[in-house]
């Protein structure tokens, strides 16, 4: 049980480094970005104008200062006002957070439904054509821009077909694109992952066993190859699900799906400080927190994790 409390303490650790590091980071960028008050501002505004909306904004002081500020404010669950809306940033990115859990959301279970079984059957059928056809159009989902796949279904299926919408939130109909152009790569690094490990198991000494045995071959793949095969899968499953949560900036683009991906494009367009932190702080809050979860359950499938 200690091993297992100093495992989870370790990566609990680990999990508050990066989380500094993210916010530190996109501290430091936005900075770099330039200047939001001639955005607020008629280009004719007086210079004391411009000086105090600085001020109003704490701009004008030193970068050091403003760090400290900023790191004492997130302590306190505070990212400031928006810029934009005129309302806390954290309040502002809340508000768009359900629409990426409802897309992240049908894009893991598109992915993960859709892919294990291929994986699986892949490597049970392996070198078969359906083995073959399988894994090229794995492929061609992990090559494939995004933006470019969700072009072409928006062509084909929505414009040619006149099956779903082509963009916006609102019935399940709206969900279809934006989740099949999402899933489309997790979809194919599950499938080619699942067939790796299934197939890595096939070759081990305890299913040619099972199978000398008379067992059933549905039996041997379900009770001996996809338990040991289980560690790797459930890894980049968990990672895939963190990834389609923080990284809809494209889909959300491309479908005007108003989650926070499509949001922190906007703010950052207006330099909206605020809210861009608190939207990339929540996107790593979800993915360290999936991380940990998957940590989790990894030390629970195999203790001898727990001693790294």
């Amino acid at each position: 049980m200690s091993a297992l409390f100093t495992f989870l303490g370790t990566r609990f650790v680990r999990a508050l480094v990066a989380l500094w590091l993210v916010s530190t980071v996109v501290f430091v960028v936005m900075r770099l970005s330039g200047d939001p008050v001639p955005l607020l501002l008629p280009p004719d505004a007086p210079r004391a104008e411009i000086f105090r909306v600085r001020a109003e904004l704490g701009l004008d002081r030193p970068i050091l200062v403003q760090y400290g500020v900023f790191l004492g404010n997130v302590l306190a669950g505070d990212f400031g006002r928006s810029i934009h809306f005129r309302e806390p940033a954290m309040r502002v990115v809340a508000s768009y957070l359900p629409a990426t859990v409802e897309l992240g959301l049908a894009a893991f279970a598109l992915a993960a439904l859709v892919a294990l079984p291929i994986g699986v059957v892949s490597a049970v059928k392996r070198n078969s054509l359906l083995d073959h056809m399988a894994m090229s159009l794995a492929l061609v989902g992990q090559a494939a821009p995004t933006f470019f796949l969700g072009i072409l279904f928006i062509l084909l299926i929505s414009l040619k077909a006149g099956l779903v919408p082509t963009s916006g939130r609102g019935t399940w109909m709206h969900l279809v694109l934006p989740a099949l152009t999402l899933g489309a790569f997790a979809m194919a690094s599950i499938a080619r992952l699942t067939r790796s490990a299934v197939l890595e198991a096939l070759g081990m000494d305890y299913v040619r066993t099972a199978r000398a045995k008379g067992l059933a071959e549905i039996w041997v793949v379900a009770k001996h190859t996809l338990r040991n095969a289980a560690l790797p899968i459930v890894t980049i499953t968990g990672l895939q699900f963190g990834t389609l949560l923080g990284g809809a900036v494209v889909t959300e683009t491309v479908f005007a799906w108003p989650g926070i991906g499509r949001l922190a494009i906007q703010s950052i367009y207006n330099r909206d400080y605020p809210v861009v932190q608190a939207a990339v702080f929540l996107s790593a809050v979800m993915f360290i927190i999936l991380n940990f979860v998957i940590d989790v359950i990894y030390g629970v499938l195999d203790p001898r994790v727990r001693a790294r």
